[in-house]
């Protein structure tokens, strides 16, 4: 069977791929929810730079069978990486399951001739995804790198979760969930038609909860909400995600957005007023049992805890499992993988030195 290939430069054209993106979407059982259309296409419209497009799509006649969607950069080194950027919990590309190892060989052709003139730096990539695949019918040099760490429970209901826990801490988290309960908070699943305003809210509340604190400055910034506004929208439409609204005595006191794919859900922004704490209310419990309902909705097998190894993450005793870095050059650029490899020993380098540091209270030699 003979595919097609065809690279996407300029933003018109990427608006109009949605419909055929989401049914390609929905044929990649990997895929998580910073893979769709709606997620991707917004970030472009925040983050985007004239010029850097680069969408490397295959086709079957008409059909969208793969897309690698990527953008250039020039630093530290020439390469092509993954749209989507640091609010993106994962990257990864795009194959139709259907259409088996063809799409993926026709995908990695179109890369292998993309990576004449940069790297193709894949970041973030979670285990399973069809990025993977690519990686291993790699013909030239290449490399598999560490990055972030996420954390992921089953998705599975609140009272399976408690139970994994040591039976001290079951009763805490029990205790908790009836303190919730008596305070008489609820929780409302926001419609698609009101998702703009909640969300508005949502980074409202962010923006309290933090005030005074070290927080990712990013969450805060206009174009990010922005971008959570037009995105999500959309994707609550599609049920690849869910505002929820928790109110006490008629007042919205915390929002959270849950992303959702067909194999994962992942609790990704919450906003919640200081009157909760006040209270004595446990916001991440609250949250947690609100996500792993989402979760198990759909026959979906994980609840994520996404980036980060927070303490009150690890109080639920979830697996670790490290995203990846997928490095891929050919024999003419394999110095820019080298060059990408010693930015990476470089930056971990500096990390560690930076935590040395600070095990030391911050004092010099």
């Amino acid at each position: 069977m003979k595919y097609s290939v065809e690279v996407v430069t300029d933003e018109p054209a990427f608006a109009e791929l949605g419909p055929q993106w989401a049914r390609l979407y929905r044929g990649c059982a990997a895929a998580t929810p910073f893979q769709s259309h709606a997620w991707l296409h917004s970030w472009w419209l925040s983050y985007g730079r004239p010029g850097r497009l680069r969408l490397l799509l295959v086709r079957d006649g008409r059909d969208l069978v793969a897309v690698a969607p990527l953008m250039r950069v020039r630093r530290p080194v020439p390469a092509l990486v993954p749209l989507g950027g640091a609010i993106s919990d994962y990257g990864d590309v795009l194959v139709d399951d259907a259409r088996g190892e063809e799409a993926v060989g026709a995908l990695t052709e179109a890369l292998w001739s993309a990576a004449r003139t940069a790297l193709i730096d894949l970041r973030e990539v979670r285990p399973g995804a069809a990025a993977e695949q690519v990686y291993a019918r790699w013909g030239g040099p290449r490399r598999r790198v560490d990055d972030s760490l996420c954390l992921e429970l089953p998705a599975v209901p609140m009272d399976e979760l408690v139970a994994r826990l040591p039976s001290a801490k079951a009763q805490r988290v029990r205790a908790k969930l009836r303190k919730l309960a008596a305070l008489g908070v609820e929780r409302h699943v926001v419609p698609s038609g009101e998702v703009d305003k909640a969300l508005r809210r949502l980074v409202e509340l962010h923006r309290l909860q933090w005030q005074g604190r070290k927080v990712t400055g990013e969450h805060l910034r206009p174009r990010f909400r922005e971008h959570l506004v037009r995105s999500v929208g959309a994707m609550v439409e599609s049920g690849d995600a869910v505002v929820t609204e928790f109110r006490l005595e008629d007042d919205v006191v915390a929002v959270d957005l849950t992303l959702l794919s067909g194999r994962l859900a992942g609790g990704y922004l919450y906003g919640a007023h200081p009157c909760l704490r006040e209270r004595k209310a446990d916001v991440a419990v609250m949250l947690l049992d609100a996500c792993a309902e989402q979760a198990c909705d759909g026959g979906r097998d994980t609840l994520s805890l996404l980036r980060g190894d927070e303490p009150y993450k690890r109080h639920w005793r979830p697996e670790q499992v490290g995203n990846q870095r997928l490095l891929l050059a050919r024999r003419r650029t394999a110095p820019l993988l080298s060059a990408a490899l010693c930015d990476v020993a470089a930056r971990r380098r500096g990390k560690d030195v930076v935590r040395r540091w600070r095990e030391r209270g911050g004092d010099g030699p």
